[in-house]
């Protein structure tokens, strides 16, 4: 900045003020500044920049989802981005693998980077290890799954209304052998999910088939296999509630590999690229205002606010397009 205040002939404050945006310079003076610091190569560290004028802060904040390469988090990622460009923070984002060792680590990664603050779709079982973060004053929002054994704001989706939901259709079109395929049981959106796709079978009076719940999918492939072994049953599933994208893609495919997609209903939970094409009935999250308003709570966090942490619950979708609507066969 002294070389760039030499060659413009103007004050070290005069360049400061330029390279930040600042008012007080004319537009002649901030020309000769843009110019001079354009042939000499300069660039504004932001980071200092930012340590030295608000408090400490970097204007970055961490992001940690289940999967960057994942639509729904991708879709997250989107939507947290586009809410804090204008305030000019910047996401770093990471992978997290329904892994807690490395949800911990990649935290303790993020925080020795002094980031302004943290939203996490958590992939351990309790977060009660951010507590000291929390004392200290480091603002963190859960997205889409509630913290465990700590108080701090979230938004998420009412996964238990969905899956009801999704059920409920099923079985209001006759089916009654509907399968089930979700996360791991230790993953809470998973657990909410049967939770709900019980509920859908106890309004009808009858029980969720015990052996057409299946858990622990992390994988299209997975999935895929898990449809192939089920659709081989004596007594096979006339219906598929798929737990999430990866599930319901991995359905598609067992179900297109065997010829049956026109006869076995199919339900998915989370929208995905190019489920309307394929015509897939599916359980619809609102990704964009979920980020939207973890965007908003972060930054009204980070600007001071001490209020009492809150949680935002909001309700699913069920978008009809076909797979959901399959009959069950006739008798």
């Amino acid at each position: 900045m002294r070389d760039v205040a030499a060659a413009a002939g103007v004050s070290l404050k005069t360049v400061s003020r330029v390279v930040n945006n600042e008012p007080g310079v004319t537009g002649a003076v901030r020309e000769r500044v843009q110019a001079a610091a354009e042939r000499l190569d300069y660039r504004h560290n932001l980071a200092a920049s930012n340590l030295r004028r608000s408090g400490s802060r970097t204007g970055v904040i961490g992001v940690l989802v289940q999967d960057v390469a994942n639509s729904y988090s991708a879709g997250l990622l989107r939507a947290l981005e586009d809410a804090m460009r204008v305030h000019d923070v910047m996401l770093v984002a990471g992978s997290l693998d329904e892994t807690t060792a490395r949800e911990r680590a990649m935290v303790t990664n993020l925080i020795s980077r002094r980031v302004d603050g943290l939203v996490i779709v958590p992939a351990s079982p309790r977060q009660d290890y951010l507590e000291p973060e929390i004392r200290a004053g480091l603002p963190i929002i859960f997205a889409d799954r509630a913290p465990r054994g700590i108080d701090t704001d979230s938004v998420i989706v009412d996964n238990a209304l969905g899956a009801y939901q999704a059920v409920d259709h099923l079985l209001a079109r006759g089916h009654r052998r509907i399968a089930v395929l979700t996360d791991s049981a230790s993953i809470a959106t998973a657990d909410e999910r049967v939770r709900g796709a019980r509920a859908a079978f106890a309004k009808h009076g009858l029980e969720l088939p015990g052996d057409l719940l299946v858990r622990g999918h992390a994988d299209q492939q997975g999935a895929a296999a898990t449809v192939h072994r089920l659709r081989e049953l004596p007594d096979p599933p006339t219906a598929i509630f798929a737990g999430r994208n990866a599930i319901s893609k991995g359905t598609l495919q067992a179900l297109a590999e065997r010829g049956e997609r026109e006869s076995v209903a199919v339900v998915g939970f989370d929208d995905f690229p190019m489920a309307d094409l394929l015509q897939v009935t599916v359980i619809r999250q609102d990704v964009a205002k979920l980020g939207a308003l973890v965007a908003a709570r972060l930054l009204e966090r980070i600007a001071g606010d001490t209020t009492p942490p809150i949680r935002i619950v909001l309700p699913p979708t069920l978008i009809p397009r076909g797979s959901g609507e399959i009959p069950p066969p006739a008798a």
